[in-house]
């Protein structure tokens, strides 16, 4: 667990004085369903205290580096970078998933890998870290994996993966995967244009991209919106 700890800690790029705080931070609540000593432990306090120090993070960024933008506005930013599927997105990048403890009826059903413990986790993390620092530890920390977010919305790019996003649907709903499809290709080899379609059973969404990744996030994204599945455009 040592080990683990000091592989996490390289992916956060943060040192834990107090181990016991990013392992308390890791706890899922399902976990002491199996283990009584966590019986009532669990990172659930750590979360609430870190979607806090987000919060104040992300509305004082926003309000020096904006200075122009409405209330309104700034709320609606603020919404999208925080949101679930944004704060999943960054554990996933560090791997987080690997290391959470999950009872193995959590694990089963693919918890590792769950947007809303995934997010959770993401804020956990912050409280704990902000805990074994200080307030300004904290919000370095967190600006440097929110701050991409925040520029691709200025920018009007999509900060949410889409792709994710419809197979934790189509699992949930449906119970399947869903499939994509290169249509077609058009352009010479050095400025290709890929056009891909998704499936679920008979659902389907297209897309285009530069690359097949950006072509399927398009498709994605399409059949999400077909679909009805919340994302933060619904916010």
């Amino acid at each position: 667990m040592k080990k683990n700890y000091l592989e996490l800690e390289g992916n956060l790029g943060y040192s834990f004085n107090n181990k016991e705080l990013l392992k308390n931070s890791l706890i899922h609540r399902s976990f002491g369903n199996e283990h009584w000593r966590y019986k009532k432990i669990s990172n659930e306090r750590l979360e609430l205290l870190g979607d806090a120090v987000l919060d104040l993070v992300v509305t004082e960024y926003l309000y020096k580096s904006h200075e122009s933008s409405t209330e309104g506005d700034l709320a609606k930013i603020k919404s999208m970078v925080v949101s679930e599927p944004v704060l999943a997105s960054i554990s996933k990048k560090m791997d987080v998933g690997k290391y959470l403890l999950l009872s193995k009826g959590e694990e089963m059903t693919g918890g590792r890998e769950r947007s809303s413990i995934l997010g959770d986790a993401f804020e956990a993390i912050l409280g704990a870290i902000y805990l074994d620092s200080d307030f300004e530890t904290a919000k370095k920390y967190a600006l440097s994996h929110i701050k991409d977010s925040i520029d691709h919305v200025d920018k009007n790019e999509d900060i949410l993966d889409f792709k994710t996003i419809l197979q934790e649907y189509s699992q949930r709903e449906y119970k399947i995967i869903p499939s994509y499809e290169v249509i077609r290709e058009t352009g010479p080899d050095h400025q290709k244009v890929f056009e891909i379609e998704v499936r679920i059973g008979e659902r389907t969404g297209r897309g285009t991209g530069k690359n097949k990744k950006s072509a399927e996030q398009s498709a994605a994204k399409e059949l999400c919106k077909k679909l009805g599945v919340k994302t933060h455009e619904a916010l």
